[in-house]
C-alpha cells in the first residue's frame, strides 16, 4: 500500500527568505537627554545590554548561508548587524523603507516615557490598535505602503536567497500581522535581539518563526560574550 508521509517545509522556487531579527536594546530615555531626530524619528544608540546581545546574534547567525544583511536609516540597527557582517565578511545595506513606526509627536524617548506613564492616548492607541492616535503618528495605510515596497524590492533582488533584515519592533510585529491577518498589534512583543522569519513568494509571505530567542539566554550568558 502507497504512503503518504508528511513532508518538512520546503522553500518554493524563486522565493527569498527574510530572516527578521529586531535591534539590541537602546538606551534608554530620559527627560534631560532626548532621543537624537533623524528624519523626524528617534535615533538612540545601543545601551550595554543592546551590544551584548548583537554579539548574540551575530553567533547564532553566522553560519547561515546568508547573501546580504539589510538595516534601516536608524542606528542602533547597524550597530545589532555589526558583529554578524563581520563574521560574513560583508557590508551592510541601508533600505529606509524599513526604519520603525513614526511615532509622531511622541519621537525622540517620549513614547517610552508616556507608556510607562500610562498615558491615556497610550491606552487608546492599544485599544484601537492604532498608532496614529498619537498625534501625528503613522497610520497603518501608511505603514503598509512603505513597509510592503521595501520587502518587494528586496524580494525581487534575492530570489532564492537567504537574507537578514535588521529592523524594529513595530515593522516587524505589522509585518507579521499583516501575513496573518491578525489583528494589527497581535504582534508587536517581540524581544530586543530576536529572530523572525517570512519566506515571501510570488508576492504572499509565509511566516516560519517569531521571535526566537534562545540564542540569548540568560543575563550571565550574555555579559561572558566577548564585545
Amino acid at each position: 500500500m502507497k504512503e503518504y508521509r508528511q513532508h518538512k517545509f520546503e522553500v518554493p522556487e524563486g522565493a527569498t527568505e527574510i530572516i527578521l531579527v529586531r535591534h539590541g536594546e537602546s538606551r534608554a530615555a530620559t527627560t534631560d537627554n532626548p532621543f537624537p531626530l533623524v528624519n523626524g524619528q528617534g535615533d538612540p544608540e545601543l545601551a550595554p545590554q543592546g551590544r551584548q546581545q548583537a554579539v548574540a546574534v551575530g553567533e547564532r547567525l553566522k553560519h547561515f548561508p546568508i547573501n546580504a544583511v539589510y538595516v534601516t536609516s536608524l542606528q542602533r540597527t547597524a550597530e545589532t548587524a555589526a558583529p554578524l557582517c563581520a563574521h560574513l565578511e560583508i557590508q551592510h545595506r541601508v533600505e529606509p523603507d524599513l526604519r520603525e513606526v513614526h511615532l509622531g509627536d511622541w519621537e525622540g524617548g517620549k513614547f517610552r516615557i508616556m507608556a510607562h506613564e500610562n498615558h491615556p492616548l497610550f491606552i487608546k492607541m492599544h485599544e484601537e490598535e492604532r498608532w496614529d492616535v498619537i498625534p501625528g503618528a503613522e497610520s497603518r495605510e501608511a505603514l503598509q505602503e512603505r513597509v510592503g515596497g521595501s520587502l518587494r524590492r528586496i524580494a525581487q533582488a534575492h530570489p532564492n536567497e537567504l537574507v537578514a533584515a535588521v529592523l524594529h519592533g513595530g515593522v516587524i510585529g505589522h509585518i507579521i500581522a499583516e501575513a496573518t491577518g491578525s489583528a494589527p498589534f497581535a504582534f508587536n512583543g517581540c524581544d530586543n535581539g530576536s529572530i523572525s522569519s517570512v519566506v515571501i513568494v510570488d508576492g504572499k509571505i509565509i511566516v516560519r518563526g517569531f521571535n526566537d530567542v534562545s540564542h540569548l539566554g540568560s543575563v550571565e550568558t550574555l555579559a561572558s560574550l566577548p564585545t
